[in-house]
C-alpha cells in the first residue's frame, strides 16, 4: 500500500521545479496557473531569483505547492495517479498540496489560500517576539512538559511531533529560550532556535487562524479522491466540512506527523513517495518507521526512475 506525502517550509531552493516544467507541459501548466492566480511571476522568483526573497513565508508556500503539484502532474504524464495511493498527507503547508493533488481544491484556489496564510502567518506577531527551537533527543512527552515548564506567563506549546527524536516548540521567544536551557537539562542532544520568521503551529497564530477561516469560507472544497491524514487529528479524513475546520485549526495546532506515519503504517502502507522540493520528509519517515519504503519525487529524473519501476 502506498501514500504520497509532500514537503512544508524550509525545502524551497532556487531552481526547484524548473527541469520538471521543461521536462513536462502538464507539470509547466502548473507554474502557469499559480502566476496567474496571483497576477505575478512567481516561476521567474522559484527558478532564477534571490534565496532569500523565496523564503519569505508568503512566497515559500505556493512556490513550493507549485513545486509538488507539478511533480505530481509529471507522475500522471507518466501513468502514475493520485488513486494510486491509498492517502496523502502533507507537513503543515504541505496538507494544502495534498489537498490539490488529491483534487479537493483548485490549484489556482490553493496558491491563493497559501499566499494568505504566508502573509496572515508573518503578520499575526512582530518580528522578533516570537521564536521556534528544535528540541532533539527528546520525545514528544518530555518535549510537551519542557514547553509547559518554560510557559510561565507566556506562550510555549510544542508545535512539529516530527519525529522519535525531534520535536519543534514554538511561542513567545523569551519562552522558547528558556524550553531551550530546559531541554539541555532534561538530556537533550541539541536544542536550537530555527531560522524562521514568526512562530508557527501555536497560540500567537490566532490572529493568522482567523484570517484563514474567512479565506476558507469562500472557497470550493470538494471530497478527495483519497483520504488526507490530517496534521491535527493525524487520522484520515475526506469530508469538506471536517477539512475547512481542520485547516484552521492547524494554523495554531501541532503538526502530529509522527503520529500519522505511525498511523498510516498501521493501515498498512509500506512505500511512501515524497512529491516535490528535498527529503526532509523521507528523513523523519525512515526514523518514524523502518519498515516503510521512502522514494522522493521532485526532478524530472526522479519521476522517470520512480516510474520506470513501477512498471
Amino acid at each position: 500500500m502506498r501514500a504520497f506525502v509532500f514537503p512544508g517550509q524550509g525545502a524551497q531552493a532556487i531552481g526547484m521545479g524548473k527541469a520538471l516544467a521543461e521536462a513536462y507541459p502538464a507539470a509547466k501548466a502548473v507554474f502557469d496557473e499559480v502566476d496567474e492566480a496571483l497576477g505575478e511571476k512567481l516561476s521567474d522568483l522559484i527558478w532564477e531569483g534571490d534565496a532569500a526573497t523565496l523564503t519569505l513565508t508568503q512566497n515559500a508556500q505556493p512556490a513550493l505547492m507549485a513545486t509538488s503539484l507539478a511533480a505530481m502532474r509529471a507522475l500522471e504524464t507518466e501513468g502514475v495517479l493520485i488513486t494510486d495511493a491509498s492517502f496523502v498527507a502533507g507537513h503543515s503547508l504541505g496538507e494544502y498540496s495534498a489537498l490539490a493533488a488529491s483534487g479537493a481544491i483548485s490549484v489556482a484556489d490553493t496558491a491563493c489560500l497559501l499566499r494568505t496564510r504566508g502573509a496572515a502567518m508573518q503578520k499575526a506577531v512582530p518580528v522578533g517576539v516570537g521564536a521556534m527551537a528544535a528540541l532533539l533527543g527528546l520525545d514528544f512527552e518530555t518535549a510537551t512538559e519542557v514547553a509547559l515548564e518554560a510557559s510561565h506567563d507566556q506562550v510555549c506549546q510544542a508545535a512539529n511531533d516530527n519525529d522519535p527524536g525531534q520535536v519543534v516548540v514554538s511561542g513567545h521567544k523569551e519562552a522558547v529560550e528558556r524550553a531551550i536551557e530546559i531541554a539541555k537539562a532534561k538530556g537533550a542532544k541539541r536544542a536550537v532556535l530555527l531560522p524562521v520568521s514568526a512562530p508557527f503551529h501555536c497560540a500567537l497564530m490566532q490572529p493568522a487562524a482567523e484570517v484563514m477561516a474567512d479565506a476558507l469560507s469562500h472557497v470550493e472544497i470538494n471530497r478527495p479522491a483519497v483520504p488526507l491524514f490530517a496534521n491535527v487529528r493525524a487520522a484520515a479524513i475526506s469530508d469538506p466540512t471536517t477539512i475547512r475546520s481542520l485547516l484552521v485549526e492547524q494554523v495554531t495546532g501541532s503538526v502530529r506527523w509522527r503520529e500519522s506515519v505511525a498511523n498510516m503504517a498501521a493501515e498498512g502502507v509500506t512505500e511512501i513517495w515524497e512529491i516535490g522540493a528535498g527529503k526532509a520528509l523521507s528523513g523523519m519517515i525512515r526514523r518514524i518507521e523502518r519498515s516503510i519504503a521512502c522514494k522522493a519525487v521532485g526532478t524530472a529524473d526522479d519521476v522517470k526512475a520512480v516510474t520506470a519501476a513501477t512498471e
